[in-house]
């Protein structure tokens, strides 16, 4: 294996999160060889002052990596700007790295799988990004290999690499001609069905969202994302206490017992990708309401 990975981990307010968040990635036996960097987002009101100080409070009492270095805003950026420019200043030393948010509960194995898997598809011109995590979703009894293609991005555990960033058109200056070609449109959105309203919200300012923008720059660069068939990635956030995701166990995966073989995998299972993006079809009410919502959307951009 080469040098490891920096390990990024952006947190807000949540310091029960985070407390579980590390101690499940210092179970991991390559946490003492690995280097961690925190961002630590300033509080939008008077209401989080607390909460964030006690995220810098446990972030200094942390030991068990080989180095800890934390960046600690004045101000809140917001997580988009946070995420956005905590990478790109990551990627100023490194030509990798794993990233991690504040509310993710990890395999003994994710960070061996991580850098296996950055090593390996480095030169990999096709695959844009590793997911740690994977839904809940069926995996054809007849699928012999323990990871998978997929053209979306997910932003629960997952690494990348410098070039990879770097070219991330993070205004989408072509936003105009892909919100007005339909045939753009319903390429995109065989990422999920919801992938092109997120992004017409975002350029509106409705969310604050990077991770639409890193899926759009994947898309527009016809390329994929490795996943394991077994997660080593649950989400702890989906308890209600997050800003992006209601209380809810649809997301809850079976974990990985090892370390995924990584292998070289030519092409999308399309039966994998179809079950992949039934998790995100919506009931015929509200695909009719996302329908409406689209066009309303498309026209306040345009006006």
């Amino acid at each position: 294996m080469k040098q490891l990975a920096p390990i990024v981990l952006f947190a807000y307010n949540r310091p029960d999160h985070l407390k579980q968040t590390i101690e499940s990635l210092l179970k991991d036996e390559l946490a003492k060889d690995s280097e961690i960097y925190f961002f630590s987002d300033g509080s939008k009101n008077e209401h989080d002052k607390e909460n964030v100080s006690l995220v810098r409070k446990y972030m200094n009492q942390i030991v068990g990596f080989k180095k800890i270095t934390i960046s600690a805003s004045d101000t809140n950026q917001g997580l988009a700007n946070s995420v956005i420019n905590g990478i790109s200043q990551i990627f100023n030393q490194f030509d990798k790295a794993i990233i991690l948010e504040d509310d993710l509960q990890l395999s003994e194995y994710f960070l061996r799988y991580m850098n296996s898997a950055l090593d390996f598809y480095e030169n990999n011109a096709n695959i844009f990004s590793i997911s740690g995590y994977c839904l809940p979703i069926d995996i054809p009894t007849d699928y012999k290999h323990e990871l998978f293609l997929f053209n979306r991005i997910n932003s629960w555990g997952w690494a990348t690499w410098k070039n990879r960033w770097s070219s991330i058109d993070w205004k989408v200056s072509d936003f105009n001609h892909f919100i007005s070609t339909k045939n753009l449109i319903e390429k995109f959105n065989q990422c999920g069905e919801d992938v092109t309203i997120m992004l017409l919200k975002q350029m509106l300012g409705k969310i604050d969202s990077w991770a639409i923008r890193f899926n759009y720059a994947c898309f527009k660069q016809n390329k994929l994302n490795v996943y394991p068939v077994k997660s080593l990635v649950q989400n702890t956030g989906t308890d209600g206490s997050g800003s992006h995701v209601k209380a809810t166990k649809r997301f809850i995966s079976e974990m990985a017992n090892k370390v995924p073989e990584i292998i070289e995998l030519q092409e999308i299972d399309q039966q994998i990708a179809n079950n992949y993006r039934l998790y995100f079809k919506s009931s015929l009410y509200r695909r009719t309401i996302n329908f409406f919502k689209l066009n309303f959307l498309k026209y306040q951009f345009k006006h």
